[in-house]
């Protein structure tokens, strides 16, 4: 055991159970908004960045710019071999990094003893799961 004390171990798996069941349905949503917007989108390694920041407005202005921008990323990233990633491989990124954030979060206020092997499992097999279910998404589109 890691602890002899029984409140602390049994509130820790509470904490973890109940914290994987609701990530795991906020996770599953975020992920299928992710997908709609990264998806089937190719993305060049140079223009990363400004996607992430380009949506901090929704002026009139800043959407038709947006629009624009992407269409010139999009371009950029069918003419750019070799440099061109798709979209797959970031839809599960930004929901994996909320996770793993709350995850780790909610058991360093618990307290929870042996963090890193008690939230790891949960990351990694996020991480497999958006992985995959990225995939059916897409496949179902197709």
């Amino acid at each position: 055991m890691v602890s002899d004390d029984m409140g602390l171990v049994l509130r820790s798996a509470v904490v973890q159970g109940t914290l994987s069941a609701t990530i795991t349905l906020l996770f599953t949503f975020a992920l299928e908004k992710s997908v709609e917007r990264f998806g089937e989108r190719s993305l060049s390694l140079v223009f990363v960045v400004p996607i992430l920041c380009s949506v901090h407005s929704k002026t009139l202005q800043n959407i038709a710019i947006y629009k624009t921008f992407n269409a010139a990323l999009d371009l950029s990233a069918k003419k750019a071999s070799g440099t061109v990633l798709p979209g797959t491989l970031f839809a599960p990124l930004l929901p994996l990094m909320v996770q793993a954030t709350i995850a780790i979060g909610v058991n360093v206020i618990n307290q929870t003893p042996n963090l890193w092997l008690t939230v790891a499992p949960s990351i990694l097999f996020t991480g497999l799961y958006g992985y995959i279910y990225t995939y059916t998404l897409l496949n179902k589109r197709a």
